[in-house]
């Protein structure tokens, strides 16, 4: 089977989000291009990023709206004043929080920020865009005019969710649409015009970023949101009931994280309506992302051979069953239609032989998270044990941060730390990313936060958790250029350097 063979490389993974800035949450204006110029300048191969889709459910990019728009709330508003959308004054006097992100204020700024460049735009400002934005809207129609609609709906019915919609909205009568697409015709292109807008700014990014020398690797979950587009436009590639309420819903049994298990309230697969079909939906959804990233990471990959149902209306995770899911079928049809799989499994948690069998099939790399390797020598997060296709982390963004997770390690476990690592750690975050720099894995990354040494305040998320997450910001003092050469000189130092 036909894989990408990627170079021995490394990486630092950063939500944009995270960026710091004066709008309230990170961007993709001139603090984005700074920070790629510090990746290159550390010598970094990839940024790795969280899921650039809409924000659902507790602020998480793994609960979205659509699992193929992106989140307008990263538009740059210096790079609309620069197409000639709006002007500084619209936001001069607007003070934003900038130590973490408050997403309903944030939400409220990038709204009125897009309805006043899409407003200056129907006004006949920045018509350069004109010939763009209708070619846009044309390539991505087919997903696009459902999304510009749901949002547009979701707005007249002040925020609800899709399964407290009228009945005639949430089952899509052909007659009561019409009349939708008639009424909320301005909200439609708006929304249409967001993605556009995005999609500008992210694809400059990331030419940005490729002439540097620097790639984005993506993250794909494996399901959407029940209060999704996906799920409004296409129930029946769903396990729903007649009123699109969801028969179950998808999640993990009690594990490290969570003694309840985790209950992500996210609608199941109908994996044999989307077999017959082909499965043209998830194949359109990996194309799309591929035209923003160059490399995914799949979410959950334990679910594609087996996922845990959880019967609707269970609070908790712990009554549920593993079901088949598609298994090596869904990626036969990926290759076909790809000639390729670019992708590396997340592969952590309860994982039984035959997602490992999946996985070497496809010849797919999986994760090595370095803070669950203290279970013995046998472990397979330690890095003696580690064969090369492998992606090396210190953490992820559901771990604590270095620091953190050290500072709450008992007595008997840091020893046993420091006697498997063979020294004392009196700089835990930077031993522990040497240690992943040094180890066989092909690819080594490391949240940032673990490069500038911070606690857990600046943890990204806590699973099984719905309120203050995804809000972490760092600040241009934090970094220091001592880290840049070290991390520079160890990327050099471990055959991590990608030379064109």
């Amino acid at each position: 089977m036909s894989v990408p063979v990627w170079p021995r490389s490394s990486g630092v993974l950063l939500h944009p989000s995270s960026l710091p800035g004066p709008f309230g949450i990170g961007d993709l204006g001139p603090m984005a291009y700074r920070w790629v110029e510090t990746l290159a300048a550390m010598r970094q191969r990839w940024w790795q990023i969280l899921p650039l889709t809409p924000t659902g459910l507790g602020d998480s990019p793994y609960q979205t709206y659509s699992a193929f728009a992106c989140e307008i709330k990263l538009l740059s508003p210096e790079l609309l004043e620069q197409e000639g959308l709006v002007s500084s004054s619209f936001w001069a006097g607007v003070h934003l929080p900038e130590e973490a992100v408050d997403y309903p204020r944030v939400h409220a700024f990038k709204l009125a920020l897009l309805r006043e460049a899409w407003g200056n735009f129907r006004a006949g400002r920045a018509s350069h865009l004109r010939e763009d934005f209708a070619a846009y809207c044309a390539r991505e129609a087919e997903w696009l005019d459902d999304y510009a609609l749901f949002n547009a709906l979701r707005d007249a019915l002040g925020g609800a969710s899709l399964p407290d919609w009228p009945a005639e909205w949430r089952k899509r009568d052909a007659a009561a649409l019409a009349h939708a697409r008639h009424a909320y015709a301005d909200a439609i292109g708006m929304y249409q015009f967001g993605q556009f807008l995005f999609d500008r700014q992210w694809s400059a990014l990331r030419r940005y970023a490729a002439e540097r020398g620097v790639q984005i690797l993506g993250d794909i979950p494996i399901f959407v949101a029940l209060d999704s587009a996906d799920v409004w436009a296409h129930p029946e590639l769903f396990l729903l009931d007649e009123e699109l309420r969801p028969r179950v819903v998808a999640g993990v049994p009690p594990d490290y994280f969570s003694a309840d298990g985790q209950n992500w309230g996210t609608p199941i697969y109908n994996w044999e309506r989307l077999a017959a079909r082909g499965y043209d939906w998830w194949i359109a959804r990996v194309q799309r992302q591929l035209t923003q990233v160059d490399l995914l990471r799949l979410d959950h990959f334990r679910g594609f051979v087996q996922a845990w149902h959880i019967p609707a209306g269970e609070t908790t995770a712990r009554n549920g069953r593993w079901v088949d899911g598609p298994g090596r079928a869904l990626f036969d049809a990926l290759r076909n239609a790809l000639g390729t799989l670019p992708f590396f499994a997340e592969d952590l948690g309860y994982i039984t032989p035959d997602v490992h069998a999946l996985r070497e099939q496809l010849g797919l790399a999986g994760m090595r998270v370095l803070q669950f390797a203290l279970n013995g020598p046998a472990d397979l997060h330690w890095p003696h044990n580690y064969e090369r296709n492998c992606f090396c982390y210190t953490g992820t963004h559901d771990n604590e941060t270095i620091v953190g997770w050290y500072n709450n390690l008992n007595p008997s476990q840091r020893h046993y730390l420091e006697k498997t690592v063979g020294k004392r750690l009196e700089d835990p975050a930077w031993d522990m990313i040497r240690l992943a720099w040094s180890s066989v894995a092909v690819v080594a990354i490391a949240p940032l936060q673990d490069l500038l040494r911070l606690g857990n305040e600046a943890r990204m998320n806590t699973p099984s958790t719905n309120q203050g997450n995804w809000r972490w910001r760092f600040r241009l003092q934090q970094f220091t250029p001592d880290m840049i050469e070290r991390l520079a000189e160890w990327t050099h130092l471990y055959n991590r350097v990608v030379h064109s």
